[in-house]
């Protein structure tokens, strides 16, 4: 699977549906699910050196603010057919777009994960984790 590292702030902000963007100054032809990997970079509040999710991307859209070009990577929401979480993945990131082995990533047991499901998993998975 494609993979893009990004700081641990924004992936938690992905992984809990709150960003529905990624913004980079480069494009890509590549859609489809893109696992996000948290850099090491040890953040209070999120989960530093891990994968959390697979966010799809649904799109890439130009956009200019006035002073610079660059692009937001368009996320699908998290429900059936859309971006998932996973089991926790550690994960050494690399710039740009790299690959991850499909056998490694494993989906959670849900699609909902504003579930009761989702939520308790939550706290067994991936709070543990976090800085």
């Amino acid at each position: 699977m494609k993979a893009l590292s990004i700081y641990p702030e924004y992936g938690m902000e992905i992984l809990n549906g709150t960003k529905t963007e990624e913004y980079r100054t480069w494009a890509t032809k590549y859609r489809g699910d893109l696992l996000i990997c948290n850099s090491a970079k040890k953040t209070r509040g999120a989960v530093a050196g891990h994968a959390l999710c697979v966010a799809k991307i649904t799109g890439i859209e130009e956009r200019d603010d006035g002073e610079q070009k660059y692009y937001a990577w368009v996320i699908a929401p998290f429900e059936e057919g859309g971006s998932y979480w996973i089991e926790p993945l550690k994960v050494k990131g690399q710039l740009k777009l790299f690959n991850v082995d499909d056998r490694l990533i494993k989906p959670a047991p849900f699609t909902n994960p504003l579930s009761k499901a989702g939520e308790q998993w939550y706290q067994e998975k991936i709070a543990p984790l976090i800085y």
